[in-house]
């Protein structure tokens, strides 16, 4: 008989050598792929499943079809909430983009105490969304007894409405969540910055350009990249936004501050209404969805070009 070859052995213990190691990242990923499947693939599966059924309680009783999807609209909050979180994403759109790049453009422009400065802009990050929603709360409750009103009362300024007022709720709302996130944000914005070379910096500047000709004509080209894929994360978080307004407003006045991640809360936990609320997270699902997807098709034309 003729023996093996050693060229022939060779590609089969490479291959066997390939499926060891596949086999070891996979065992190392198991763990982590049962929870992510025990936590969300099958939560989500669920509710999907209970938004066709009439429930009792979180017991399947009945298959309705579309029959829940059906009463979410002669809801008297659902319009309401959906054009909320527009109106959310649209005011964190202006005022959540803007300050970030501001901030990152202020202290890159800055030749001493930057480092205390990005740590100054973090900090807010670094305290809990709950305690920053609270202190905002006591910061902009109305009448007398806020924060912001007995300062406004020390310069002859009445008490103003910042929570009570349906025409600027949200934006107040906006403001709180910007003030939480807008370090963190800055810090990226901060890092594309780093990339461009000081020489166009100096250039610039020996042809007398002030230092807001230089953010348009230098930063701003430079970071529109990341602003790109940062649109799309802040809509993505915009949109599920629910501990600012139920814990500065509970929604209100009269509903003009609940979101859509509110209203199913509202459905499934104070109405009782769980296979409505079902229906309303598929819809939400639904709408992520898209939006993601329309991130990963922003991101990779960013790569393209």
């Amino acid at each position: 008989m003729k023996k093996k070859s050693k060229n022939n052995a060779t590609p089969r213990s490479g291959n066997n050598a390939k499926l060891r190691s596949d086999l070891g990242a996979w065992m190392l990923m198991l763990p982590s792929l049962v929870l992510f499947a025990f936590f969300v693939w099958v939560p989500l599966l669920e509710t999907v499943r209970m938004s066709f059924y009439e429930v009792n309680g979180t017991t399947l009783v009945k298959f309705v079809g579309f029959e829940n999807y059906r009463k979410l609209f002669i809801q008297p909050a659902f319009s309401i909430a959906w054009g909320n979180t527009v109106k959310y994403t649209l005011c964190s759109l202006i005022v959540g983009l803007a300050v970030p790049v501001i901030i990152a453009a202020l202290i890159t422009e800055m030749t001493h105490f930057r480092g205390f400065f990005r740590l100054a802009a973090y900090y807010p990050n670094v305290i809990p969304g709950i305690a920053a929603v609270m202190i905002y709360s006591i910061f902009f409750t109305s009448g007398d007894g806020g924060v912001l009103n007995i300062l406004l009362a020390k310069i002859g300024v009445g008490p103003v409405a910042f929570l009570t007022d349906k025409a600027w709720v949200i934006f107040w709302i906006v403001v709180a969540m910007t003030w939480k996130a807008a370090g963190s944000t800055a810090l990226v914005y901060m890092s594309s910055m780093a990339g461009i070379s000081p020489d166009l910096y100096e250039a610039a500047t020996i042809d007398g350009a002030s230092p807001l000709r230089r953010f348009f004509s230098i930063t701003m080209p430079t970071i529109l990249r990341t602003g790109k894929t940062m649109l799309i994360l802040q809509i993505l978080a915009v949109f599920q936004i629910l501990y600012e307004p139920m814990m500065m407003t509970n929604g209100g006045p009269n509903n003009a501050s609940i979101s859509i991640m509110q209203l199913v809360y509202k459905l499934a936990f104070e109405q009782l209404k769980m296979s409505q609320a079902a229906a309303l997270s598929v819809e939400v699902c639904i709408i992520l969805i898209i939006l993601t997807a329309i991130y990963y098709m922003v991101a990779n034309s960013g790569e393209k070009e």
